[in-house]
Formats: C-alpha cells, structure tokens, sequence
C-alpha cells in the first residue's frame, strides 16, 4: 500500500485488510511523506502484521508503489489503495487464480453503490473477462485504446512476476497498472478473473480518476502506453535471451 494524507479512510481499509488476511502475512505501507495524521492512524491499529515505511521526500505514488514490492517478502503480492474496501474472501481467490499465471487482473465496483465502473466509451459495465487470457494481441490493443480497465487495486502477482516488472520503467509517474499488465501480457503471464475483489471509493481526492480524461490527457496516455509496450517487448525478450 502507499499512502499520502489519507488519513480520513485508511483505517477502514486496512481493517478489511487484515480481516482478510493469515497470521504469517503482511501489509507494507509505503507512507509518501503525508503531513497529516495517516502514520499515526496506521501504526495506531497495532497490529504486528503491519510494517510502516516513512519517506521523508514524496516521490509520488508510484515509486512508493515500487518501494513497496521491493520491500514485501511473501510470494504472493496484492496492490491495494488507501482508501477502498478489499471484498471478503478476496486474498482466496486471488491466490487461487495465481495457478493460472504470474499476474491476475479481477474486476472492482463501487463502494456504497455495488454499481461496476463505467466504460469511457458507450458507458457500458466496465468489466474483465477470463475469455481474454491467452488473447495477447487483443489485450494489449485493448490497453494501447484505453478500453481494458487494469486498476492497480483489483491486482495480485507473484514474485516471479517482479522479474520482469521492476524497476519500473523511467519517467513512470502514472499507470504503474497499465505497466504491469502490459509487461505480463507480453511475457503471456497475465491472467483474468471475473470476480469483483476490492470494492472503489470514489472521492475528491483520489490519485486516479474514476471519469474519462480530456483529448490532450487521453493523447499523453495513448502515447505513454506505447512507449510501455515497447519497453515490455525489450525487457521480456532481454529476460528470454538469458533463462
């Protein structure tokens, strides 16, 4: 987890959290240098399971999203943002999926609502399907047009995956998701699961938009997402040339 001034729902996230998880896990927290009280509020939980590590810089959430797989030590990973409420039973079926592949996407929906997010095109239900395992070429035209919804928050992977993930690709300020799917679909790694696993708050403040960017912000990620496949087919066929 990184977290930044999230002090106002980050207590209730990590309780659904730690509801869901065994005695031998772990949560990291990557705290981006918040000025308000949400390093007390997690350490204020006491609860062993949960290891705190306090940035002096902020350096933006992805490096702190980085920071935190590099310093998990479990097998299995699971992103998760500050503010949201993991689903029960979630840790299970992530785990679960993970025999299939070295990183899986599962669907999220809104907290309070129940409703699925909503595509930026046409408005339909936004939704990953298992149909799309194996469908390389789709799935990644389907990322390049920003009509695949990968949200960090709804992902798990294993350690095998970091391999190829880390580091993150230079300049990366946003859409470490998006890289991460793009990275693991190239090395055919990426698997699907239709199961709603983390349910969305959507708020003022959250570090992604839950709405459709405008032209010029739609044009810089178009062209960020292009420039991450290329760097995903050079990194995949690196690692290929020395296994």
């Amino acid at each position: 987890m990184a977290t930044y001034n999230g002090a106002a729902y980050v207590a209730h996230q990590l309780r659904s959290i730690l509801d869901e998880l065994h005695p031998d896990d772990e949560v990291v927290v990557v705290d981006d240098a918040s000025s308000d009280q949400t390093v007390d509020i997690v350490r204020g939980l006491d609860d062993p399971r949960v290891r705190v590590i306090v940035q002096e810089v902020n350096s933006g959430y992805v490096a702190s999203f980085e920071r935190a797989l590099r310093e998990a030590r479990g097998d299995v990973m699971m992103l998760s943002d500050q503010d949201d409420e993991w689903v029960p039973g979630r840790r299970a079926v992530l785990v679960a999926a993970l025999e299939r592949g070295d990183v899986v996407a599962s669907n999220l929906e809104l907290l309070g609502s129940g409703d699925p997010l909503r595509s930026p095109l046409g408005g339909r239900p936004w939704r990953l399907r298992e149909r799309s395992d194996g469908r390389r070429v789709r799935t990644e035209m389907s990322i390049l047009a920003g009509l695949a919804p990968y949200y960090g928050c709804a992902m798990a992977l294993r350690r095998s995956a970091l391999e190829y993930a880390l580091p993150f690709p230079s300049g990366l300020r946003e859409s470490h998701d998006l890289w991460i799917a793009t990275v693991a679909n190239r090395a055919g790694t990426l698997v699907h699961l239709e199961d709603v696993t983390v349910r969305r708050r959507i708020h003022g403040a959250n570090a992604s938009s839950s709405s459709p960017r405008g032209v010029r912000a739609a044009v810089r990620s178009r062209l960020l997402m292009s420039r991450l496949w290329m760097d995903a087919n050079r990194r995949v066929r690196a690692r290929r040339r020395t296994h």
